[in-house]
């Protein structure tokens, strides 16, 4: 009898043991799930109206449409200083969960051209890449200019403090690849920086611009309506389907394979956030970049796919700076 009450006991003993594991499963796992407890502030390092702001914004609504957030994620334009305000304002946010930032290539050449922002973007954490963006030399659709020898013919005949082509700051992307024109054509033009494409690409349909190089969204719809007038674009052969790939590239004009750049559409949090908070958002663009939406959009708006995230994420944020230093370099702007 004694033996058995025993064995009755270690029986009641391993059942309570094993009801505690179980309890504690869901529990663990409760732990690692992070959602947000407040809206996301989903910075942007750029004016209204330009690429960054039309990419974080649609995929605002993807977010919103398929509930892939518990809480709300808030545009906020932040794009002072060529995006140094954004860059300032997630390194002060260390830590803080709830801060994401879209970046272009500003997140670049911004820290080069300003250290004293005391910014090192291989601290941030990284969350994805989701598509490089392009960008094409466009002119007003009334002018006569229907190839780039024309182009290049007219610039030289306006000379160049005639000729305005429109760009989103000094030392930004849009000033690089006029860089690059000027270097292969012998051409000088002068640089009129905005807050924003969107504003640029307004400029040149409005004609108090002569031409810009502005990503497809910028220009798509002004194209679309016959507005404006796509002469080449700054990518490989065959890297951009439908509508955007009939433009012709530098390349396959003759005019060699360097004239290429590309602006890359990611997603990074502040330093030191949780790894579960980064495992959240890494989800989230997961299924963004997986949506219906988002593939039609990469097509529709002349974008090149290609997710990252992690340190491969980083590896090539450095290599792209070093890319980006060579070429400021290059260009005057930093030593």
């Amino acid at each position: 009898m004694k033996a058995l009450w025993k064995s009755g006991a270690a029986w009641l003993c391993l059942a309570f043991l094993l009801g505690l594991a179980a309890t504690a499963v869901p529990q663990l796992s409760a732990q690692a799930a992070w959602e947000p407890k407040k809206p996301v502030e989903f910075v942007i390092m750029a004016g209204k109206g330009g690429g960054a702001d039309r990419l974080a914004r649609f995929i605002q609504g993807i977010i919103e449409k398929h509930k892939l957030s518990s809480k709300p994620f808030v545009p906020i334009n932040k794009g002072g200083g060529s995006g140094a305000e954004a860059l300032r304002y997630l390194k002060d946010n260390k830590g803080n969960p709830h801060v994401i930032m879209a970046t272009l290539n500003s997140y670049y050449t911004t820290p080069l051209r300003q250290p004293g922002l005391g910014v090192d973007i291989e601290k941030f954490t990284p969350i994805t890449r989701l598509a490089e963006d392009t960008f094409q030399l466009w002119v007003h659709s009334d002018t006569n200019i229907n190839s780039v020898d024309d182009y290049v013919k007219a610039v030289k005949a306006a000379g160049g403090a005639n000729w305005k082509m429109g760009g989103t700051g000094k030392g930004q992307e849009d000033s690089l690849v006029t860089g690059m024109l000027e270097k292969k054509f012998g051409i000088k033009v002068t640089y009129v920086p905005f807050k924003g494409g969107g504003t640029v690409a307004k400029q040149l349909i409005g004609k108090h611009l002569n031409s810009t190089v502005n990503n497809p969204s910028e220009q798509a719809g002004f194209w679309e309506a016959g507005k404006s007038r796509p002469l080449a674009s700054f990518t490989p052969k065959g890297k951009l389907k439908g509508r955007f790939g009939k433009i012709p590239t530098f390349e396959e004009l003759g005019y060699g394979a360097e004239m290429v750049y590309y602006m890359q559409r990611s997603v990074i949090a502040p330093e030191g956030i949780d790894k579960n908070v980064q495992a959240f958002y890494v989800s989230v663009f997961d299924k963004v970049y997986k949506s219906k939406e988002w593939q039609d959009y990469l097509g529709k708006k002349g974008l090149i796919p290609g997710w990252l995230t992690g340190g491969e994420l980083t590896r090539y944020f450095v290599k792209e700076r070093e890319a980006h230093r060579a070429m400021l370099k290059a260009a005057g702007e930093i030593k």
